[in-house]
């Protein structure tokens, strides 16, 4: 089966793409998503797809203008349109700002894309993960400490987002565009070591690999198991706190005796879907959420502010989120 075959294949399993969509594609000008960039490409007909790439120059590294042309010639190449812009033009701010360079830029790239994606209203937004940026992402989560939601690592469709390449390797990627002699950017922090994910990339993996020659394949089925436990402990949730909410008034109140009787391992993943409901905004922590069980548990009435304007009023036996008029 050839590379192109195989990513087809991975995108029908998953029903990744439907006749006649707008697919935005997130276009670094490194080798990954150059690679996408070309495989979307010969899907383009079949699909009768409209294509736009999306580029974003992030102003971290003095050759990042070099990548943003690259990516106008390859686009130019293969006729797709591009649409292109830098961090300053772009002025996006993370709140709450999220720490770590990587997670800002991370967040900055999804807002970038969103945009894009309503520009021309589009049904996905494709990224070029591949299986061994799955696995980094899983020893990275580890390593920091997560949920069992974490260690899922990243899945073929979440929401707009889209990764067809997950089930292929890095090599055969760049073993392709080397074949085909197409031009790809490579940025030099991928090989420093200051870095966890290139430590895990140049040290943990290879050393599992040379353990198990079977670890990718393995590795890869027990993301699936995980997934499939996770989405059930989904479902679960969002069954347990629908019999704990009452509509009153203008809020959607949470009944506290029937939230506390649901069994502990559901409740913190209950307040985390209550207040995703909400639309409040938050770094996920165990800290964040043990404060909020805390004001829960507690005989006092009152209200307990999480992030500027949005709080939880808690009176009678029940608590309901507010959102504060600016």
């Amino acid at each position: 089966m050839t590379l192109l075959t195989h990513v087809n294949e991975f995108i029908k399993e998953h029903n990744l793409i439907n006749a006649g969509e707008t697919i935005i594609i997130g276009l670094s000008g490194g080798p990954d998503s150059v690679f996408l960039l070309h495989a979307l490409k010969t899907l383009q007909e079949k699909y009768n797809l409209k294509l736009i790439a999306a580029h974003l120059n992030h102003e971290w590294r003095t050759q990042a203008g070099d990548d943003a042309t690259l990516c106008q010639q390859l686009c130019k190449q293969l006729d797709i349109p591009l649409v292109s812009t830098t961090k300053t033009k772009l002025n996006f701010t993370p709140k709450p700002d999220p720490g770590s360079q990587e997670a800002r830029g991370r967040m900055m790239r999804r807002y970038f894309f969103e945009q894009v994606r309503q520009q021309y209203n589009a049904q996905s937004i494709a990224l070029a993960h591949h299986r061994k940026d799955q696995e980094e992402t899983f020893f990275i989560r580890l390593i920091r400490g997560t949920t069992l939601d974490g260690l899922t690592s990243m899945k073929p469709r979440d929401g707009y987002y889209i990764r067809p390449l997950l089930g292929i390797d890095k090599a055969p990627i760049l073993a392709y565009l080397h074949e085909h002699n197409i031009a790809f950017a490579t940025d030099v922090t991928n090989v420093s070591q200051s870095h966890l994910r290139n430590r895990i990339r140049m040290q943990v993996i290879p050393a599992l690999q040379a353990c198990d020659a079977r670890f990718d394949d393995n590795f890869e089925r027990t993301i699936e198991h995980l997934q499939k436990a996770n989405d059930f402990i989904k479902r679960t949730t969002a069954h347990a706190l629908f019999h704990c909410l009452e509509k009153k008034d203008t809020y959607q109140k949470l009944k506290l005796a029937h939230f506390f009787a649901a069994d502990p391992f559901l409740q913190p993943r209950m307040l985390i879907e209550w207040l995703r409901m909400h639309g409040v905004p938050f770094i996920l922590t165990q800290s964040f959420i043990a404060e909020i069980l805390k004001f829960l548990t507690s005989e006092h009435g009152g209200t307990h502010t999480m992030h500027h304007t949005w709080k939880i009023v808690k009176s009678k036996g029940y608590a309901h989120i507010e959102k504060e008029s600016a």
